[in-house]
């Protein structure tokens, strides 16, 4: 009480002095009072549980403790203060708890005059204040909400836009270059570039003996250069391609035949993964003979753009819930459902591969296609990614990202935390796996009853719950007997059945 009786007595002079903004040197406290404002107005009514821009801002506040320990910042009744040890540096009203732009204010007062009053604070300098403030913030919230600098924002955002390329993937084969690869719609492709080609020139420059880098950089360049590649096609003769160059996203669909099956590994979902997956699809189901299982590589695969694998999942599946998002805000909310969908395979065996690494938007799709009794998927427990953020610009030219919605797979079990729990478990070792394999094809299921628990499971879910659960099928690396289990799969109907959710 003598404490707080001595803040409320020092209240009076230092409101009677205090400027509107506090002017620290070599800290811009009006654009950080926008910056502060900008984020808790959206933030606060997008964040997962309810919370107000008054709590935001106080939680931030500690970011100065963090980069100052002598510093403290606390509120009680009216009144928000800013102390070293026993003395008071600063004080204010509280605004109201809602009142997102005082709130902002008041936080960036407080930061300021902390600034001007801290060695350390200087040292480290007003970007890492600001960081601290939303690193404090989010660390009330979950793992996935953060601010992003201006900086690392600008390079992101340039790292968005590419520069053009015809759309080619050349290696050295012989002492000449030849495309290996030609991204489909791409610049080379509508000119008629075909895999095996050699290129001898571009625009007229003999490449020949110049390097890979060389001629990668000539290759490349601001949309809209026109260029002319000479090349000598497998028949011998040599043609002029007239090419112009644009952006092209990376590959991130990949195909090739593991004995009767068709193997695609989706590395992530980028703008263009769900037109090449169809693409990849239909190329394989006519190819002689057809496969007798399509497999989905998603190990290592980090995610994406949700409705990339949502449009990804209805290539494969005819009609049913693929996922849905919930959230507070109603834009936030959302189903994801095919009501007459078309799958390419026609019905074939889809055998999904996963592990430790796959997340967010693979886990998604390697969700959705098992619930819906699509495909089964093999490996170990996933990442457990199944939060969806929103974002806003803020006016420093940083970034904010807010999780405002969590996913829940077709039979309304939470990805987050738990992850995708396999039908087919091959991260307890060969041994067990063989086991595993072999009561399947007699029609024993041994994880049927840990893949009921989880997808009985309803959020929230604590993690400690969410823990237990998946050491059932540990979270790793995948293996070569994912390939293995996959194969015994694709050759034994009857055990692909049995491990099918009914």
């Amino acid at each position: 009480m003598k404490a707080l009786h001595r803040v409320a007595v020092l209240v009076l002079v230092v409101l009677t002095t205090a400027h509107p903004l506090w002017a620290a040197p070599g800290f811009d406290t009006k654009l950080t009072a926008r910056v502060f404002a900008t984020a808790l107005e959206f933030a606060a009514p997008r964040t997962l549980d309810p919370v107000t821009p008054s709590q935001l801002a106080l939680w931030g506040l500690h970011g100065i403790t963090a980069l100052d320990p002598a510093f403290t910042t606390a509120s009680h009744g009216k009144l928000v203060w800013l102390t070293d040890g026993d003395r008071l540096i600063y004080t204010a009203l509280a605004p109201g708890p809602n009142d997102a732009p005082a709130w902002g204010r008041v936080a960036a007062d407080i930061s300021g005059a902390a600034f001007d009053a801290s060695t350390e604070l200087r040292r480290a300098g007003s970007e890492a204040l600001v960081q601290s403030f939303f690193d404090e913030m989010f660390n009330h919230l979950d793992p996935y909400s953060r601010y992003v600098p201006p900086a690392p924002a600008e390079a992101e955002r340039d790292k968005l836009s590419l520069d053009a390329s015809a759309g080619i993937v050349l290696v050295r084969q012989h002492g000449a270059l030849v495309i290996s690869d030609v991204v489909p719609n791409g610049p080379a492709a509508e000119a008629g570039a075909r895999v095996g080609d050699r290129l001898l020139s571009v625009d007229g420059q003999n490449v020949r003996n110049a390097s890979l880098t060389r001629v990668n950089d000539l290759l490349t360049g601001s949309a809209g250069t026109n260029l002319t590649l000479r090349v000598r096609g497998l028949d011998g003769a040599a043609r002029n391609l007239p090419i112009t160059l644009d952006f092209v996203p990376p590959e991130t669909v990949f195909s090739s035949r593991a004995g009767t099956m068709l193997v695609l590994r989706i590395s992530a979902f980028d703008g263009n993964t769900a037109e090449r997956l169809s693409q990849a699809l239909e190329a394989g189901m006519a190819s002689k003979p057809a496969p007798s299982a399509v497999v989905l590589d998603l190990r290592g695969n980090r995610g994406g753009l949700l409705r990339q694998a949502v449009t990804g999942v209805a290539l494969l599946a005819e009609h049913g819930v693929i996922a849905s998002t919930a959230g507070r805000d109603p834009q936030a909310t959302h189903d994801w459902r095919i009501d007459d969908g078309g799958d390419l395979t026609n019905g074939t065996k889809v055998i999904i591969l996963v592990d430790a690494r796959t997340a967010s938007a693979a886990e998604i799709m390697a969700a959705a296609l098992a619930d819906l009794g699509r495909a089964v998927v093999v490996g170990s427990s996933t990442l457990g990614k199944g939060l969806v953020q929103t974002i806003i610009g803020l006016p420093d030219g940083g970034e904010l990202f807010v999780t405002w919605s969590r996913v829940l797979a077709p039979r309304s079990w939470p990805i987050q935390t738990l992850g995708v729990m396999p039908q087919v478990c091959t991260s307890l070792g060969h041994a067990e796996t063989e086991r595993e394999l072999d009561d399947l094809a007699n029609g024993r299921w041994d994880m049927a009853a840990t893949v009921t628990k989880t997808r009985a499971t309803r959020a929230p879910l604590s993690t400690a719950d969410a823990i237990e659960l998946r050491q059932a099928c540990p979270a790793t690396e995948g293996s070569d007997d994912d390939m293995v289990a996959a194969q015994f799969l694709a050759t034994h109907p009857a055990a692909y059945a049995a491990a099918l959710i009914k």
